[in-house]
């Protein structure tokens, strides 16, 4: 049948997953860091998707597409309604296991404002870095302190990297991104390990190199979870 749907427009989405959390019929999901329209049939054409893409990467187009299934959506959300079922997969990457589905109710959330997380896949202009506290953090620090997500990630746009494990230079991303997106206030966090002065030194090539003067710290943290 021809109908009203969404289109989702790969170039200009940024991957922040917003549409996905705002699809309450579960028609969108997350594909190697994309939205992606995954049931027509799962799509009411009303377009709460719409609002929530800070890129407008969301339209509406009519096409030939299968009907709106509202039982089969009615179905599918009472699955994830019951024990064992993971109402966070429809925001989730797909190749990825859903661990939303290990959490219990009495556990706090997560402070992660935004998607993707990695210095190298983060786009240096999207919206979500304008005006942003931006935390850079090694890979490490989340696993070593327990309060992360509290401590460091609570107000903060999040991005991580590892020095050593990358092979890569950070500087010209951090760079691009201190230009492009109006960054704030800069939090870096580090393990005390030698090879995690690579994160803190990026930075401050960062800042050199972009010739902007931005508030900035550096956290370490020990090898056993604390502060130093």
């Amino acid at each position: 049948m021809i109908r009203k749907i969404i289109r989702i427009d790969a170039e200009k989405c940024d991957g922040c997953g917003r549409c996905a959390k705002a699809c309450h019929e579960g028609a969108i999901g997350m594909v190697d860091g994309k939205a992606k329209l995954l049931r027509e049939d799962y799509c009411d054409g009303l377009g709460d998707c719409l609002p929530a893409c800070p890129t407008n990467a969301i339209s509406f187009e009519k096409r030939e597409a299968p009907a709106y299934d509202e039982k089969a959506v009615r179905e599918s959300r009472q699955k994830v309604r019951q024990p064992g079922g993971c109402p966070g997969m429809r925001a989730k990457t797909l190749r990825h296991a859903d661990l939303s589905c290990m959490q219990q109710p009495s556990e706090p959330p997560s402070e992660l404002m935004q998607w993707p997380v990695q210095i190298k896949l983060a786009p240096a202009s999207a919206p979500w870095l304008k005006d942003a506290d931006l935390l850079i953090a090694a890979d490490c620090t989340a696993y070593a302190y327990s309060g992360f997500h509290e401590k460091f990630m609570k107000g903060r746009v999040t991005l991580i990297g590892c020095p050593k494990l990358d092979e890569c230079d950070y500087a010209d991303k951090l760079a691009a991104i201190l230009e492009q997106g109006g960054v704030r206030s800069v939090t870096v966090v580090r393990m005390e390990v030698p090879c995690c002065s690579g994160i803190v030194n990026a930075l401050k090539e960062a800042l050199r190199i972009s010739g902007k003067s931005v508030p900035w710290q550096a956290v370490t943290l020990s090898t056993d979870g604390k502060i130093l």
